[in-house]
């Protein structure tokens, strides 16, 4: 199978050239844009499997490329930024990026979240077959039947409590902010809504995980919201 196509959009020519040097090496492919408007050519003429993006760019800003890309591609976004306040974070991931990466970063931590995405898209794919159970290590979600399961015994959750752990299935690997959560589960977003969802996360937790304090299933993101990693079956 062939390595997926990665879009680098950066401004910075030490920094894009640390990227495709460390995707070379990976032998990932790729192509680069060093402005806006450079990659919003290139992400219709090659059509990129997952988009590497700056928002700190000379003549557009990253949060419009997102806008525009999302207007015709779900092709997953991580951005790469030296905003490292969490009001930037929650703004890209809710305009539609799918992951984001703080400046400095490391080629460990950008690597990993290449294979997240990778595993995302993978899942996806099967998912489209398989859409009626979720399966996720030894947690199992029936679509159908609206029951969960751990280890093969059913869980008793809530009905809150398993409207997140669906939302979070079916977005497995990407970050969902507090709104997203808030707006999906509840219907809309109260900001004073969010010490609730932390209540109602850390009681599915409890339910989930066999050590809230190292979670398996569910990460945090602090202030900004959760994710469901993926996890594999452990071979018996």
């Amino acid at each position: 199978m062939n390595k997926p196509l990665i879009l680098v959009v950066e401004d910075d020519t030490a920094i894009r050239n640390l990227i495709t040097t460390t995707l070379e090496t990976q032998d990932y492919r790729f192509h680069t844009a060093p402005n806006g408007v450079q990659a919003l050519l290139e992400s219709v003429s090659q059509k990129p499997d997952i988009m590497l993006l700056d928002l700190g760019l000379p003549d557009m800003d990253g949060i419009e490329i997102i806008k525009k890309v999302r207007s015709w591609s779900i092709v997953p976004i991580i951005v790469i930024s030296a905003r490292s306040e969490d009001k930037s974070k929650i703004e890209a991931l809710d305009t539609g990026a799918d992951d984001y990466l703080t400046k400095p970063f490391s080629i460990d931590e950008l690597l990993a979240r290449l294979r997240a995405t990778m595993r995302r898209l993978k899942y996806l794919e099967h998912q489209e077959i398989e859409d009626v159970v979720f399966t996720n290590g030894d947690l199992k979600v029936n679509f159908d039947s609206g029951c969960a399961y751990l280890n093969d015994q059913e869980l008793h959750l809530t009905p809150i409590e398993y409207k997140l752990l669906c939302l979070l299935a079916k977005n497995i690997d990407k970050v969902l902010t507090h709104n997203y959560i808030l707006k999906e589960v509840w219907g809309d977003v109260i900001q004073s809504d969010v010490p609730s969802l932390r209540v109602f996360m850390a009681t599915l937790r409890k339910k989930i995980e066999s050590d809230t304090t190292n979670p398996k299933y569910i990460q945090t993101h602090v202030g900004v919201g959760y994710r469901m990693l993926r996890v594999e079956r452990e071979k018996e």
